[in-house]
């Protein structure tokens, strides 16, 4: 029996829609309940927003639960974390876990800038959910992501959010700036050791850890290196900032270099260059900075801390010889205060304290780096010096200069006077730094008057030109001023010290002493093989001969 075929030009087309299912995208999907999770999110710990967090849970609870075709699988919700980023929040990201395993069908949440204010984040995430079958539905703006047949709404809307969250992000930093201006100094106690918050909030010191504090800048100055600071501070059982143990070289080095140890803070010294991102740098003078000077009591006096400054400084200078490089730097050590002091005549170069072992007897002796380590073709003239009459002709040394200590105190003193008055200068600083914060005022305004107006940003362009150029040699001179305030202090404090040391000094000194070549001492330069030259720190000079034993 033959099939009968109809004339296919007489009849009329027709086409009819079977509505989908977009939750049946997700091949385990069947006709049960769907699976439905809440996502909610504050972004701050205070009080008010805490009670919305409490707020939104017990809703998504309520919303999902009175819903016949929903079964609830969990309320996720993260506290007090950055909605700019999704990498921070833990809970977002393991309800994106349970999504990956087939466990949730649906996500309720308030809004997109409840989800996340960067757009990209929210684009991405939104796809891969719509991959995997899984809807989210924002309630603020009306959203249901599975039934959205284009991404040009959701992609405004996400838009919108990231704006939103720019614009809270300027604000938050306008009102740091506000308060730096007005010399408010955040204080983290437990990167600060020595520091505790009083009754009325201010820092104020604490007695145990401030002794702690004045031992490590103290055993700095004396010589000692960041690993042997560190050695005897956990070798006695102190605890760092933190309370643990175990010291970090890094947290020493913050300690040394940390200026609010004499009461001052300066603030700003890292800024954040977006708020997506989050990265942090350092300001090398992209942001205005500012000093707040006497904010807090000081546990350091003003001319130690310019003194370990200088010494952080010099040792970071120090180089070492290599086979590679004459000029590569190297490691700070401070168990002899004659590696850091004794120098080669010939190149310049240190000397290394050596042990020879020659017929079963050891020599202990000092010679030259470079010709040590590269040979005579780099250097082709320096000694080796025995240590020991390297320290009887240092002790004679030491005990001229004592001899003479009334004479050399007072033209000490006049260099002093002389270095003090070099750091005066007819610039004000005061009245620049309040100078700056006007132009960055005007500068502020200026923007904000001329936002999404063409016409008056071609108006104010010259303007606003001129006042970053001000602005610009403002920071430089402040700069300038600021280091040379720095450089004549810490040169004061020197001579400070070396009069100090002088005048505590006994009459003669018995023996060979490492203390006072470090306190005295600038440079011992070794002219030949029978003679140095010692210059003691202020510029007097000393020849004296090497007498073999």
């Amino acid at each position: 029996m033959g099939l009968e075929c109809k004339d296919m030009d007489n009849l009329a087309l027709k086409v009819t829609e079977i509505p989908g299912r977009p939750e049946l995208l997700r091949p385990q999907a069947s006709a049960q309940k769907l699976n439905v999770a809440g996502y909610c999110r504050v972004s701050t710990d205070d009080e008010e927003q805490l009670s919305s967090y409490a707020a939104q849970i017990a809703h998504y609870t309520e919303t999902i639960n009175d819903n016949p075709d929903w079964k609830l699988v969990k309320v996720f919700a993260d506290e007090g974390r950055t909605g700019t980023s999704t990498k921070k929040r833990k809970h977002f990201n393991d309800m994106m876990a349970m999504c990956r395993k087939g466990k949730i069908d649906l996500i309720l949440t308030k809004s997109i800038s409840r989800f996340a204010r960067n757009t990209l984040d929210s684009i991405a995430y939104v796809r891969k959910l719509k991959a995997m079958g899984v809807g989210v539905k924002f309630e603020r703006e009306s959203i249901d992501t599975l039934n959205m047949s284009n991404e040009m709404v959701f992609t405004m809307l996400a838009a919108f959010a990231q704006a939103e969250s720019e614009s809270i992000s300027e604000n938050v930093r306008w009102g740091k700036r506000h308060a730096m201006r007005q010399g408010n100094v955040p204080f983290q106690y437990k990167r600060i050791l020595g520091y505790e918050k009083g009754e009325d909030g201010k820092p104020i010191i604490e007695p145990d850890q401030a002794i702690t504090v004045k031992r490590v800048f103290a055993s700095y100055l004396a010589g000692q290196s960041i690993p042997q600071i560190k050695a005897e501070l956990e070798a006695e059982g102190i605890p760092a900032a933190s309370g643990k143990p175990n010291w970090s070289y890094s947290s020493l080095h913050y300690m040394l270099r940390n200026e609010k140890y004499i009461g001052d803070a300066l603030l700003q010294k890292t800024y954040v260059v977006d708020c997506i991102s989050k990265k942090v740098i350092k300001n090398r003078g992209e942001v205005a900075q500012f000093y707040v000077e006497n904010h807090h009591p000081a546990i350091i006096p003003k001319d130690v801390f310019h003194r370990v400054q200088e010494e952080i400084a010099r040792r970071s200078a120090k180089r070492r010889v290599s086979d590679r490089a004459l000029t590569e730097k190297g490691k700070y050590s401070g168990k002899y205060a004659l590696s850091e002091l004794m120098v080669c005549g010939d190149c310049g170069t240190r000397y290394r304290r050596c042990t020879w072992a020659r017929g079963g007897k050891k020599r202990i002796v000092w010679r030259c780096i470079n010709r040590l380590e590269n040979g005579t073709s780099h250097c082709k003239t320096s000694p080796t010096i025995d240590e020991a009459p390297l320290h009887d002709a240092l002790l004679r040394a030491m005990n001229q200069v004592f001899d003479v200590r009334d004479e050399m105190i007072a033209d000490l003193g006049e260099t002093l006077q002389t270095v003090t008055m070099g750091g005066v200068s007819s610039f004000d600083r005061l009245t620049a730094q309040q100078d700056l914060a006007d132009l960055e005022r005007t500068a502020a305004n200026i923007l904000a008057l001329t936002k999404g107006t063409d016409k008056l940003e071609n108006l104010f362009d010259d303007t606003l030109i001129k006042v970053y150029d001000q602005r610009t040699e403002l920071l430089r001179q402040l700069k300038e001023d600021g280091e040379r305030r720095s450089k004549s202090s810490a040169r004061s404090a020197r001579l400070e010290a070396l009069v100090a040391s002088l005048r505590e000094a006994p009459t003669r000194l018995d023996s060979y002493s490492e203390a006072y070549t470090r306190d005295l001492i600038e440079e011992v330069r070794v002219i030949d093989g029978e003679s140095i030259e010692v210059v003691f720190k202020g510029g007097v000079g000393v020849v004296v001969g090497l007498v073999a034993r």
